[in-house]
């Protein structure tokens, strides 16, 4: 499942842009290829993020993967749902199982990220 309208990453992120703010988590795909998530280590909120930069890991199963920012921001919020249920993510990676809430300080980095088109067809090379 890809949703329109929101930007991907080739590691399998999305982001949600509404205004200045941008919702961040992984895919549907990324969710699917980890398995059962069993933990998510989450920032601080006021954390600085650099474009790049990991801020936190989500633990399945079968792998451990560091979580990598790719924008540069402040996180402004964090879902500390996913504190006592990270499953959500495999329940609804695109709505409930988002993992941060960032104030975006730079917004011409969304230019490097893939469309919904673009994601689609690098997971399905």
């Amino acid at each position: 499942m890809v949703v329109k309208g929101l930007y991907y990453t080739e590691t399998h992120e999305w982001i949600k842009v509404e205004g200045d703010d941008a919702f961040y988590g992984i895919t549907d795909h990324a969710q699917h290829e980890l398995g059962d998530i069993v933990y998510v280590e989450l920032p601080e909120e006021d954390e600085e993020l650099e474009a790049g930069d990991a801020f936190g890991s989500i633990e399945a199963v079968k792998a451990v993967e560091d979580l990598i920012s790719p924008v540069t921001g402040v996180v402004i919020e964090v879902n500390e749902d996913l504190e006592d249920a990270p499953e959500t993510i495999n329940k609804s990676a695109f709505e409930d199982g988002w993992i941060i809430k960032i104030k975006l300080t730079n917004k011409s980095e969304l230019k490097n990220l893939l469309s919904a088109d673009e994601y689609k067809k690098l997971i399905e090379e």
